[in-house]
């Protein structure tokens, strides 16, 4: 392991739990490797915000900005 990736292993190392787990998924995912199977109860929610995606529907700042307050972000 080089230097940096060293530095960055150990201040991930201080996180929450939570937070350690999508730091290791976004780190698999750069490195290529298989994402982690999606549930089938998320699937539906899934595939609608990509069709929303594709139609360039996104979110408005004040709209994200509302939401991570509301679930405590």
């Amino acid at each position: 392991m080089n230097k940096l990736l060293g530095q960055a292993v150990e201040t991930v190392r201080a996180l929450p739990p939570d937070e350690k787990d999508e730091i290791a998924r976004a780190m698999l995912a750069l490195a290529g490797a298989r994402p982690e199977p999606i549930e089938a109860a998320h699937l539906p929610a899934i595939l609608e915000g990509l069709a929303q995606a594709r139609r360039r529907e996104f979110a408005r700042p004040a709209e994200v900005q509302a939401a991570f307050r509301r679930h405590g972000g």
